[in-house]
């Protein structure tokens, strides 16, 4: 840094900051914070091997991973980021299986609006939708899409809909939350 303030980094670690300091372009002077919990998490000397390891062009985008992570560690020193990437993808299948959920309400709908014989291709793809989905309709062990028969369809899709607790077998348990 020469005749300027040290950077974060330096003037954490109480040294003098060398002009050719590896940390000086990532962590600059004016927010300290964002050191101290890199520093707090990986520790000073590792990141600096790491920070060595990868091209200059790298660099930037691997401090701010670290900077995330690290935030991520504090808030959730067990599982940081895969916490919280692991809430969102639960969310995502609470989300995917309320719209299976509503796709079968329509259906139901269209099912009752139609006599059975003349479902149109789209009640058809929404059939196989509904099925493809991850989402936990819950039927019977003995029904399957071959023998279904469409006039007992509407009472699984009614019990899915009114269903408050529905689990998934290859589903982890949902933690209450992530920031707490």
């Amino acid at each position: 840094m020469g005749g300027s303030s040290p950077c974060a980094s330096c003037k954490l670690l109480r040294r003098r900051c060398a002009k050719d300091c590896i940390f000086a372009p990532y962590f600059p002077s004016d927010d300290p914070h964002k050191f101290a919990i890199v520093h707090k998490v990986f520790g000073a000397s590792n990141v600096s091997k790491m920070l060595q390891e990868l091209p200059i062009h790298q660099r930037a985008d691997a401090v701010s991973s670290l900077v995330y992570e690290a935030n991520a560690r504090v808030r959730d020193p067990v599982y940081g980021c895969v916490g919280a990437i692991s809430y969102l993808q639960n969310q995502v299948s609470q989300l995917q299986m309320q719209l299976a959920v509503a796709q079968a309400e329509i259906l139901c709908i269209q099912m009752q609006q139609e006599p059975h014989h003349q479902l149109s291709a789209t009640v058809h793809q929404m059939i196989e939708q509904v099925h493809d989905e991850k989402s936990a309709v819950l039927m019977p062990s003995t029904t399957t899409t071959t023998n279904l028969n469409m006039s007992s369809l509407p009472q699984y899709i009614n019990f899915a809909s009114s269903s408050n607790i529905v689990m998934q077998a290859d589903q982890p348990l949902k933690r209450e939350s992530l920031w707490t």
